[in-house]
């Protein structure tokens, strides 16, 4: 593999690049975008059911996961309280974004800012 292949994949968000699958809400969960980092890894973020949540990064995705706000985020709300906590799960790019909201998933995200 040559150097520029290898640093293409490590970028991960490329703009003609092609993805396989882009994970959807399933059951009780329900795409955000970050509001405001709250510090210790937790954040506010405005979910698409209407609801503003403090959610936090789990431990196994601390280092793993890098939210900025305005990033569009995959959330599972808490069992107990699950109407203002819950866990950021995973973080779309760019290119998934646009799938998302190419099939419906989501409205643009500028409009949804506005809710």
């Amino acid at each position: 593999m040559r150097d520029e292949e290898f640093f293409d994949e490590q970028q991960g968000d490329i703009e003609g690049q092609e993805f396989l699958r882009v994970r959807t809400p399933r059951g009780k969960e329900t795409l955000g975008i970050v509001e405001q980092r709250l510090g210790a890894s937790r954040m506010n973020i405005k979910c698409f059911d209407g609801k503003i949540r403090i959610c936090r990064i789990p431990g196994r995705l601390k280092r793993k996961l890098w939210v900025r706000e305005g990033d569009v985020v995959l959330v599972e709300p808490w069992e107990l309280g699950g109407d203002e906590k819950g866990d950021i799960i995973y973080k779309y790019k760019k290119n998934q974004v646009q799938w998302l909201q190419n099939r419906g998933y989501i409205k643009s995200v500028e409009e949804s800012e506005e809710f």
